[in-house]
């Protein structure tokens, strides 16, 4: 069977997803580094970037003209590469502004949603496994464009006491100049609740290993957070005889380099195919840079799963909900039929990696099955939406009788004489 599992569609049963926060030691040794740098500050973060990156902090924040340095230091390739990028990025987000609007009515009501932009946020970009500036780039764009007008950004160091360059050359081409060289859970805990050099924020998002979600879950409520984010997803729903095996294949190992308990995950009803993209899988793994890290994802979150019609995969892809859903199928009208999946990648020139990077729709996605109730990141995530009401002298004496009755229902009686106080 090799490295990856074979399923018979009737013998499916739904992947396991640990939800992060059922992992009790990772749970208490978060809660533990949030209450020290709740009392610490700056010092449990110099303290655990030691203990976990191995590095001695010098200046928590980054100096400006060390963002600056790192944006002119971005080979010309790079930098063209990241500024076409956010321009589709940009262009996508710019059509999900949300804006202020009132309704005004023949009695002179006014009805309406005035929408403001969260006043600070907080970034968090990883730095570990692999350095993401592409992250950065779809996190900070939708709250520029929502009009954030304070954007912090904390990610871990490197040897030389600061984020990776290109991290630091995107916030550089970004206009962002509020840094921090931090990560892990003590920086989401600095950006929650504030340090002498760290200001709070009001939301924090961007995505992190099981202690980077689990202290997001932990501080939500004393802030905003976009999500709990877990391993990465892909599912391939196949059955159009026109599409290479090794264009699967390549798919799948997309998403199994990012972590060892990212999902693989091919549906097809040819028999072939499957057979082909095992055999592939196993000729090609062990000559990938991230082999190790692909092996155990694979053994571990990977399968195909073979059906007898493309509607059997249907139902299953809706029942996992994946994070990412290639749709390689003869009749793409088969889109109508699903429900739940964070991005939707139709034809076999629509590879995941470009929705990563380039397309424009946002990769920060919802995961561990999130996707039958949650969305992508956008710019709504950055914004407030409050009511606004202004009822007329004619309304309020109008429908005040009304009103007045309905609290009475509910025994609330003072809610009834503020309105009947005004008539």
């Amino acid at each position: 069977m090799g490295i990856i599992r074979h399923v018979k569609g009737k013998d499916f049963q739904l992947p396991d997803r640990n939800v992060l926060s059922s992992n009790s030691d990772v749970q208490q040794s978060v809660a533990h580094i949030i209450k020290n740098v709740i009392v610490q500050g700056d010092q449990a973060l110099r303290d655990y970037t030691e203990k976990f990156d191995r590095v001695k902090l010098g200046d928590i924040r980054v100096p400006k003209e060390a963002i600056q340095k790192s944006g002119e230091n971005l080979k010309s390739e790079d930098r063209s590469v990241m500024e076409a990028a956010t321009a589709n990025i940009r262009r996508f987000h710019q059509k999900q502004v949300n804006k202020t609007w009132k309704e005004t009515y023949k009695d002179g009501t006014e009805l309406g949603q005035i929408v403001h932009p969260i006043d600070r946020v907080g970034i968090y970009i990883p730095g570990g496994r692999a350095v993401y500036p592409s992250s950065l780039i779809m996190n900070a764009v939708p709250a520029q464009i929502a009009g954030v007008p304070s954007i912090a950004v904390v990610s871990p160091p490197q040897e030389n006491g600061l984020p990776h360059e290109l991290t630091l050359g995107a916030c550089a081409l970004l206009g962002l100049d509020e840094v921090y060289a931090v990560g892990g859970a003590h920086s989401v805990a600095a950006l929650a609740y504030g340090t002498d050099t760290i200001a709070p924020v009001f939301k924090i998002t961007g995505p992190g290993n099981e202690y980077v979600a689990e202290a997001k879950r932990q501080v939500f409520g004393q802030v905003g957070i976009d999500s709990i984010a877990g391993p990465s997803e892909i599912l391939i729903l196949h059955d159009d005889p026109q599409t290479p095996a090794e264009y699967i294949v390549r798919d799948m190992l997309s998403q199994a380099e990012h972590d060892p308990k990212a999902q693989s995950v091919l549906i097809t009803t040819s028999e072939d195919i499957a057979r082909k993209v095992a055999d592939r899988l196993e000729e090609i793994v062990p000559q990938l840079p991230r082999k190790e890290i692909i092996t155990e994802s694979l053994e571990n979150k990977g399968m195909i799963v073979l059906v007898d019609q493309i509607e059997e995969g249907i139902e299953i892809a809706n029942q996992i909900a994946p994070e990412h859903l290639e749709l390689l199928v003869k009749d793409e009208s088969v889109i109508s039929q699903i429900r739940n999946a964070g991005a939707i990648f139709v034809g076999q020139w629509s590879p995941e990696p470009a929705g990563d990077y380039f397309a424009g729709p946002n990769h920060i996605l919802p995961t561990n099955g999130a996707a039958k109730y949650a969305s992508a990141l956008s710019v709504q995530d950055f914004q407030k939406h409050s009511s606004f009401i202004r009822y007329s002298k004619e309304r309020i004496q109008k429908q005040g009788p009304m009103i007045a009755h309905f609290a009475e229902l509910e025994e609330l009686y003072a809610h009834a004489e503020a309105i009947k106080a005004r008539f």
